[in-house]
């Protein structure tokens, strides 16, 4: 191990109590819980590394925390690297699901399990542990930091864009590093260059004033079979959607997005084996592979669907009511006010004026220019830290969502992943968790990353 490691290492060691606290702090931003104290604790972790910090909170929504580490004698004071993360987490539930107490950090097996501990509480602590050792070594930073760390990240960052626009000049950065990022099924480390973007949809129906017997089926119609319908009418057996326009103002992948792609490894079978999935893969039906579906393709899914009894044994009625959640993952190109507009004109078209459609949340997708050096930077640093054991695999952009596009808005820079997740971590699921392994192979990554960048 060498010396740089070596003294990572010692700060992961002397760091991981206030780690474990951290973790502690159910900063669950949808129910509205411990954000001042989480807010508070994340300002005392970044001054307890040496950093200036200043909390925003003028704009509404959860405060965003800035933080600021001037590079060292020797470093580079023109070049800035940005940091983005977030503080709040999922709700724990299902709590009967989970093994160990949800918000009561537990290593089993050199994993820790804990509720936003992948998602994304590590991944500020790397980070944060990373520029401690550099600060405590001879050489210092070689660049510029900062940190924005939000606390709506798992509610849609309906806040961001406004503190991202009025404090643009604030956060102003030559790159960033995104929030995530991690091994996949087969061990690679993935770092991504993009992110999906999202129009979620609640949709809702009334057939009658009341619940109905039954028997009366025979002449009365029923919100569950109205709703079913409509959705039934989106997207057909073979995974198509079928709203007009839908896949219209899609910007085509570039031929060297495409040559990535197809490098990258996709195992279905370990994909099936870690999902337990009973069906095949979607995308036997398309004309598009794995990979491309992930990369480049839309997507639409029922995330959720109420009606009617669904309590133990049996109640004949007709549901007078039905709702359900659709979400969209939209990809470069695409806009969700007008999907929200297109998919309202489909209903309507095909006879389902009744069905209300709102949009509740939106974010367009980003991709990064795959041939910026920032690119070159983080994967051979990525190499440096994972070593020979380990293949680093580029992506143009994850299947996921997130507010990337506000950074290139506001701040126009390129933005990669890097995170210390794995396959296994089931972020937004019980257990979630993160390995020590990767945990500390984070750190390093960070610390090669943050001298080779200020170069």
């Amino acid at each position: 191990m060498d010396t740089l490691k070596m003294k990572l290492q010692d700060v992961i060691d002397s760091r991981m109590d206030e780690f474990y606290d951290y973790l502690r702090l159910d900063s669950v931003s949808t129910q509205d819980r411990k954000i001042p104290e989480t807010v508070e604790y994340v300002k005392g972790m970044l001054e307890k590394t040496g950093g200036e910090v200043q909390v925003l909170d003028d704009l509404g929504g959860n405060p965003v925390v800035y933080g600021f580490f001037p590079a060292g004698k020797g470093g580079n004071k023109d070049k800035t690297l940005l940091f983005y993360n977030h503080y709040d987490v999922q709700p724990e539930d299902p709590i009967d699901e989970w093994e160990s107490a949800p918000f009561e950090p537990t290593v089993k097996d050199d994993i820790l399990y804990c509720r936003g501990v992948a998602d994304n509480k590590a991944n500020l602590m790397v980070r944060l542990n990373a520029i401690q050792a550099l600060l405590d070594s001879e050489e210092g930073l070689s660049c510029n930091v900062k940190f924005l760390i939000e606390g709506e990240e798992e509610n849609g960052s309906p806040s961001l864009g406004g503190y991202l626009e009025k404090y643009a000049d604030l956060f102003k950065s030559d790159a960033c590093i995104w929030e995530f990022g991690g091994k996949d099924e087969d061990e690679n480390y993935v770092i991504e260059a993009g992110i999906k973007g999202m129009a979620y949809f609640d949709l809702y129906v009334e057939s009658a004033d009341v619940d109905i017997h039954s028997s009366i089926g025979a002449v009365v119609d029923n919100a569950a079979w109205r709703l079913t319908h409509a959705l039934a009418s989106l997207r057909n057996a073979d995974n198509q959607v079928l709203v007009e326009g839908f896949y219209d103002d899609i910007t085509p992948p570039t031929d060297f997005e495409k040559e990535v792609v197809a490098r990258k490894p996709f195992d279905e079978e370990k994909t099936k084996e870690l999902y337990g999935l009973k069906h095949p893969l979607i995308t036997k039906d398309l004309e598009w592979t794995p990979n491309e579906a992930l990369a480049f393709y839309p997507t639409m899914t029922i995330c959720g669907f109420i009606s009617g009894y669904t309590g133990p044994g049996s109640k004949t009625v007709l549901p007078r009511a039905a709702s359900a959640k659709l979400d969209c993952r939209i990809v470069p190109g695409q806009d969700p006010e007008k999907i929200h507009k297109l998919i309202r004109t489909h209903l309507d078209k095909n006879g389902f004026e009744d069905i209300k459609l709102d949009l509740i949340k939106a974010q367009k997708a980003f991709r990064s220019d795959l041939k910026n050096n920032f690119v070159d930077i983080v994967v051979e640093s990525a190499k440096k830290a994972y070593g020979e054991g380990t293949d680093v695999v580029l992506s143009p952009n994850n299947a996921g969502t997130g507010p990337m596009y506000n950074f290139d808005k506001y701040l126009n820079l390129p933005v990669l992943s890097s995170g210390c997740g794995w396959a296994n971590s089931k972020a937004h699921a019980p257990n979630e968790s993160v390995r020590l392994k990767d945990f500390f192979e984070g750190t390093a990554h960070m610390a090669y990353l943050l001298q080779d960048f200020g170069k």
